[in-house]
């Protein structure tokens, strides 16, 4: 049965001489791994360029509901992205969402919120001239919530720490060591409170901000199982930094 749905391009495989396997998280049936055949000719109809990290897809696709491979009849780019691909702080931004969604989330399950937050991020990215530095970390803490991982939001002063194990801001350092320090706590207080463009102009030194993510990181793994980290962030500071 044909079915139509949005979808966003997470990661693609090569498979055979001329086809290729592309993992797309769609809008009616979560993540999902597409087999495309003879997309890698020359004379394809569908473009290599089409499958880019996080372009927008209009799809019409043959779905089985007890998984494997699925199949795609129609595909095209919509929106088209018009700085993403173009850019190398939004390219690399969009690497690092990637990597970011194909490691957290596990095949077929469906989230139209989830899709929809994810889609309209990817928006943003594309068309804001505002600055870039802060965009994974408040899309990693907003991204979050859907993770069921959200961590419990304290308004006291005193609350200085945030205690990983437990999700929750304390005033003491724990008796575990499983926990943000200060500065770190402060700015995740920060982001969780900001708008997009607070947090844009939220300012971090490289030194930071590099510190803040691997804390966020290391708050993915403690409490998603099977997540090993992300090797996407080690070229995205790179780029960040110059």
């Amino acid at each position: 049965m044909l079915h139509k749905t949005r979808g966003i391009v997470l990661k693609t495989f090569n498979y055979s001489e001329s086809s290729l396997i592309v993992h797309v998280l769609t809008e009616k049936f979560g993540t999902q791994s597409y087999l495309l055949k003879g997309v890698r000719k020359n004379k394809s109809k569908i473009k290599m360029s089409m499958l880019q990290p996080l372009h927008l897809l209009d799809m019409v696709v043959y779905h089985k509901p007890n998984g494997g491979l699925q199949s795609i009849s129609e595909i095209k780019n919509d929106p088209i992205l018009s700085e993403i691909p173009y850019d190398i702080v939004k390219t690399s931004l969009a690497i690092f969402i990637c990597e970011l969604i194909y490691v957290t989330l596990k095949e077929s399950n469906t989230d139209e919120e989830l899709f929809e937050f994810v889609f309209q991020s990817i928006q943003l990215l594309d068309l804001t001239q505002a600055p870039l530095a802060n965009f994974h970390l408040f899309f990693m803490i907003r991204f979050a919530k859907f993770l069921g991982i959200y961590p419990a939001y304290s308004a006291k002063e005193s609350d200085l720490y945030f205690d990983v194990q437990n999700g929750v801001f304390i005033s003491h350092i724990p008796s575990h060591p499983v926990y943000m320090e200060k500065e770190n706590t402060a700015f995740l207080k920060k982001m969780m409170l900001s708008t997009f463009e607070q947090a844009a102009n939220l300012q971090l030194s490289s030194e930071e901000r590099k510190k803040f993510l691997v804390a966020l990181i290391a708050y993915y793994q403690y409490h998603l199982e099977g997540f090993k980290g992300l090797q996407s962030h080690v070229v995205l500071e790179e780029v960040l930094s110059n």
